[in-house]
């Protein structure tokens, strides 16, 4: 009976930034969660090898190569949801080639490039929008499906540890799993205060078959997907 209460009562929460097109560890980390926090309202980073927000690695016969989206302009502390995505380029036209030429011959191209197709055909004018869409067309294939709840929605106060227990607080989360690279900054002490239970993401990579030699890790999740399907998600 107190076991069953307890995981009624708990409630795990992972808190992220919207990545366009992320890696299979973004969404390993929903399998041990009830909802996912859009890290929306916080400055957009680029210029960094932290810039994943607009950005991801796919694989070509040369190696591994990134997927952009082109971006109007920004004064260096606007947040995430205000950047606006830019037109002036064919990015789309250009993504989907590269997707195209280098995934054609994979196993599971047929499957998968007609969601893919889909993402590029709207265009969305800000950058939240766009990646909100790829990351629920992907949960969506992965069958990771969980609730959605924006930071800019919840009236965000403070920085750093003190932002993210004040957002983990209004859902009333029980638990936070993070990813390990976040153990740098996050104090245990003041979870351990506000009675949440802080939990290290244990993510290694799955080796699945992938095109060309040498496999490479890390990489967006369509490259899963491209070469093992949906079934084998």
């Amino acid at each position: 009976y107190y076991k069953i209460l307890f995981l009624i009562m708990s409630k795990t929460v992972v808190i992220h930034q919207p990545d366009f097109i992320p890696h299979a560890g973004f969404f390993q980390r929903f399998l041990s969660a009830d909802i996912y926090l859009v890290l929306d309202h916080v400055q957009f980073v680029t210029g960094t090898s932290r810039s994943w927000t607009h950005r991801d690695k796919i694989r070509t016969s040369k190696g591994e190569q990134w997927l952009s989206i082109s971006l109007c302009k920004a004064s260096m502390n606007t947040p995430i949801n205000e950047i606006e995505i830019s037109y002036k380029v064919d990015w789309r036209l250009n993504n989907l080639r590269l997707i195209k030429e280098n995934y054609r011959k994979a196993l599971f191209y047929e499957e998968i490039i007609p969601y893919i197709d889909k993402l590029y055909l709207k265009s969305n004018k800000m950058l939240l929008d766009f990646n909100l869409r790829s990351i629920r067309m992907l949960m969506l294939l992965l069958n990771v499906e969980r609730p959605i709840i924006l930071s800019s929605s919840l009236s965000p106060k403070g920085v750093k540890n003190e932002l993210l227990l004040d957002l983990l607080c209004k859902v009333n989360a029980t638990h936070y799993l993070s990813g390990v690279g976040a153990k740098d900054y996050l104090d245990e002490l003041l979870f351990d205060k506000s009675n949440i239970n802080l939990i290290w993401q244990d993510f290694k990579h799955p080796v699945y078959t992938q095109q060309f030699n040498k496999f490479i890790p890390n990489l967006s999740v369509i490259d899963m997907l491209f070469n093992c399907g949906i079934e084998e998600r």
